[in-house]
C-alpha cells in the first residue's frame, strides 16, 4: 500500500515524511471487533505531530516508520464478526492513537467504536473532518450540559471549538465563545450567541464581569493562564471546568498539573476541574452523524490537499492559522 511515513522527527515530522509506495500494511489478521478500511479522505490534528515530537518519550510511544493521522472517512474492505458494518459500506470515525499505522495511508485497521456507518447525503470530506475534534467536542459538552444552560467555550474557531458551538446549540444551550478578530464572524455563523475577541479584550476580565452565569466552561486552548483560577467568578456554584487543549511543553504540563491538583486554599481553582481523556464511542459518532444529516452540524474545513501534498498539509497545520479542519484526499471518492 501507499503511505506517508516518517522515521525521524527533527525539524518536524513533515520535514521527514516520505511517500512509500510499498509500505507494510496493518496486520491482515484482526480481532472480531476490528474493521479493515480503505481510506477515502483523512483529516489532521495537532496531536498527530505533537506526540511523536515529544523529546525521548515520543520515540517510545510511536514505532517507526510511522504514518500520522487518526481521523478518516473510508470504505469497508472486511470486518470482524462483532463489527456493525459490511464490506463496501462507507464509514467515518477515528483511530484511538497513538499508532504506527495512521490514516495518511491507503488503508487502516480500526476498532468497531471508530468505524461508524455514514448516513447518506453527507459529504465525505466533511465526514473525514469529524473524528477526534468532533468526538472531543461531543464528550466535553453533551454529558455536562442541558437545554437552557449557558456555557462558555474558550477557543471557538478551531476544530474542536467549531464542533463544540454547534453541538451546544443542538442541545439547546446559550453559547459564549472566544476567538481572534478574523474568526468572530465564523463563530457567529456557527450559532454562537456571544463572541469575545481576545485580541481586543481582556478575556478573563470580560468573563468575570458577567458574574456566575455559566454552568460549564470548555477550555480548548489552555490560556490565558489565570482562566481556571478565576472561573469561580463566572461559573455557577455547581459549574464545571473542562479542559481539552494543552501544549506538550514543560510549562504547559506544569500548568495543567497545577490546575488539577493545586489546593484551592493555596490559590488554586474553586470549581471542579477535569482534563478530558477522549475515547471513540460508537453511539456518540452515531449522534453526530444524525445531526449532520439533519443539517444541525457541519464540518468547517479550512483547506483540502491531495495525497501527494501530505507534508504541506502538516506544514499548514503547524502554523496554527487554520479555520476549522485540514483534509487530505487519500484514494479519492
Amino acid at each position: 500500500m501507499k503511505a506517508w511515513q516518517f522515521s525521524a522527527t527533527g525539524g518536524g515530522i513533515e520535514a521527514n515524511m516520505k511517500l512509500n509506495d510499498k509500505a507494510t500494511p496493518p496486520p491482515a489478521k484482526f480481532s472480531p471487533d476490528q474493521v479493515f478500511v480503505e481510506i477515502i479522505s483523512m483529516s489532521l490534528n495537532p496531536v498527530d505531530y505533537k506526540l511523536p515530537e515529544v523529546p525521548l518519550l515520543g520515540r517510545m510511544i510511536v514505532s517507526k516508520p510511522a504514518s500520522p493521522g487518526l481521523d478518516y472517512c473510508g470504505r469497508v474492505v472486511s470486518a470482524g464478526s462483532k463489527a456493525d458494518v459490511k464490506p463496501g459500506q462507507i464509514v467515518f470515525g477515528r483511530l484511538d492513537g497513538p499508532t504506527q499505522f495512521g490514516t495518511l495511508a491507503e488503508c487502516i485497521v480500526v476498532k468497531r467504536d471508530g468505524a461508524v456507518p455514514l448516513p447518506e447525503g453527507i459529504d465525505l470530506d466533511h465526514a473525514a473532518a469529524v473524528g477526534t475534534a468532533g468526538i472531543t467536542a461531543y464528550q466535553c459538552i453533551v454529558p455536562f450540559a442541558k437545554a437552557g444552560d449557558k456555557i462558555f467555550i474558550n477557543g471557538g474557531s478551531g476544530g474542536t471549538g467549531t464542533f463544540g458551538i454547534q453541538f451546544a446549540k443542538a442541545i439547546g444551550c446559550h453559547v459564549t465563545t472566544s476567538c481572534s478578530t478574523p474568526n468572530v464572524q465564523l463563530c457567529k455563523d456557527l450559532g454562537a450567541d456571544e463572541v469575545i475577541d481576545y485580541k481586543t479584550s481582556d478575556l478573563t476580565k470580560e468573563l468575570r464581569a458577567k458574574g456566575q452565569i455559566f454552568s460549564l466552561a470548555v477550555d480548548n486552548v489552555g490560556k490565558p493562564d489565570d482562566l481556571y483560577t478565576a472561573s469561580h467568578h463566572f461559573l455557577t456554584q455547581d459549574g464545571k471546568y473542562v479542559q481539552v487543549g494543552a501544549g506538550m511543553s514543560l510549562g504547559a504540563v506544569y500548568s495543567l498539573v497545577s490546575r488539577m491538583f493545586w489546593p484551592r486554599l493555596l490559590g488554586g481553582g474553586q470549581r471542579p476541574f477535569q482534563f478530558l481523556g477522549v475515547a471513540s464511542k460508537y453511539d456518540d459518532f452515531i449522534k453526530i452523524g444524525e445531526w449532520m444529516k439533519d443539517g444541525k452540524v457541519r464540518s468547517v474545513i479550512d483547506t483540502v490537499y491531495e495525497f501527494s501534498d501530505g507534508p504541506k498539509a502538516y506544514a499548514k497545520l503547524r502554523t496554527g492559522r487554520a479555520k476549522g479542519k485540514i483534509v487530505v484526499h487519500v484514494t479519492g471518492k
